[in-house]
């Protein structure tokens, strides 16, 4: 075997064994992990003190226009200073983005914090200021001697000249705070937001197929369980597809990315290929947990491979606003106009087939997909129920959708135009 391939088996191998389904699970988990920047941002500002310290040791520079020039007792003095300032400015910053979290969770959609978690201009922030107060704390502890010791004095100036350097990032990475802040809570970057996360989604979807041939599958030999109770966010098709391949079987998954699933309830169907195992404690374990290895779990819906999510954000955004409560039809306007361009795409793409098949062009793994018609129904169907009185909405749904039927694909025009027979004036109201 080439050494190329040779690697490339051991990395896969490798990635196998990684607690993710796959680099985009894991990519995704770690944007979404806020502790994980101001962990790297502490450790960053612990090494480098350390490091600035050991080379003061040995140069032990006297001083001049850009290091710090003062004697051990001033440089305690100003990295005290630092040190609780720091913690007081990290406080004030944390207490800010708990309160954007809940403004934003009440008035838009609790479904909307993750993108505020996801964010780097949030996370950085906090990283900067506990690791300006993490590294004040460090170079604090190598200040020795001063006035009326016997010890003799040591001022490490190059790690306390970075102490100030970083006091002044932290200023201007607070100022950027403060406007990103502003700027992310307003509802159009939040739509904005959701609608750039969902055409990412989109735009990574399987290309439409031929389809999926009934008749490759076989005859149902079993059902493997859901592990755990939650809501399928992502599956590796391509391992899940080699799997299905080793074994000779095809793959049926139960459900839609998106959808919960029960412990217990079905998660994949197996097709043709012998039992798997199925007679054998020991080997049908081992078949469920090779499977499980590439699906993941999690408590609530995320945008990894789950387009129908960015939908229901605007569309939940959009409810919110025509509530009583919020009475705001332009936000559901605008999160009306968000979809239109969502939806045109989808109009005017071919439908993926849902369809996976292995180098030889076998079928083995079939996924369940939303077509044109689950979203349409989804991005219309509660907008058109609550907001039908509004003098702005049926409006706005109206144009949509018949500019979504004037550029839809033929095999979408249908669905289309059901709802635009269903929304015309002169047609029921929902």
């Amino acid at each position: 075997m080439p050494a190329s391939l040779v690697r490339r088996d051991l990395a896969s191998r490798a990635l196998n064994r990684l607690p993710f389904v796959s680099r985009s699970r894991a990519a995704d988990v770690l944007r979404a992990t806020v502790w994980l920047v101001p962990a790297v941002c502490v450790a960053g500002s612990v090494a480098v003190a350390v490091a600035l310290i050991v080379i003061d040791a040995d140069l032990r520079p006297s001083g001049g226009a850009l290091l710090f020039p003062g004697p051990p007792a001033g440089a305690r003095s100003f990295l005290s200073a630092i040190v609780q300032a720091m913690i007081s400015f990290t406080a004030v910053v944390f207490s800010i983005t708990i309160v954007v979290l809940q403004l934003s969770s009440s008035q838009f959609s609790p479904r909307v914090l993750r993108q505020f978690m996801r964010d780097r201009v949030i996370q950085t922030s906090l990283g900067v200021f506990v690791a300006t107060f993490t590294y004040a704390m460090v170079v604090l502890r190598a200040v020795k001697g001063g006035s009326g010791t016997g010890e003799a004095g040591f001022v490490p100036r190059f790690a306390v000249t970075g102490a100030f350097a970083l006091v002044l990032v932290s200023v201007a990475l607070f100022i950027a705070y403060v406007g990103h802040v502003v700027n992310m809570i307003r509802v159009a970057t939040i739509i904005a937001s959701i609608g750039a996360d969902t055409r990412d989604v989109l735009s990574r979807r399987d290309a439409g197929g031929p389809g999926c041939d009934d008749d490759a599958a076989g005859p149902a030999c079993g059902t493997v369980p859901s592990p755990r109770p939650g809501v399928l966010v992502s599956v590796n098709t391509r391992r899940l597809a080699s799997l299905a391949a080793e074994h000779g079987c095809m793959l049926q998954l139960a459900v839609r990315i998106g959808d919960y699933l029960p412990e217990g309830a079905d998660l994949f169907v197996v097709c043709g290929g012998g039992r798997h195992g199925q007679d054998d404690e020991d080997r049908r374990r081992a078949w469920r947990a090779a499977l499980y290895r590439h699906v993941a779990f999690e408590t609530e819906r995320t945008m990894e491979q789950d387009a129908a999510f960015g939908f229901r954000q605007l569309v939940d955004i959009a409810l919110q606003a025509l509530s009583s409560a919020v009475n705001a039809p332009t936000t559901a306007a605008q999160a009306i106009d968000e979809m239109h361009d969502l939806l045109r795409r989808l109009v005017t793409s071919p439908q993926p087939d849902g369809c996976y098949r292995d180098d030889d062009g076998e079928l083995r793994l079939v996924m369940p997909q939303y077509d044109a018609g689950d979203y349409l129904r989804l991005a219309v169907e509660e907008i058109w129920h609550h907001g039908h009185a509004s003098p702005q909405i049926p409006g706005r749904l109206r144009r949509m959708l018949d500019d979504l039927h004037a550029v839809a694909r033929p095999e979408h025009r249908a669905a289309v135009k059901a709802w635009c027979t269903r929304l015309s004036p002169a047609g029921p109201a929902a």
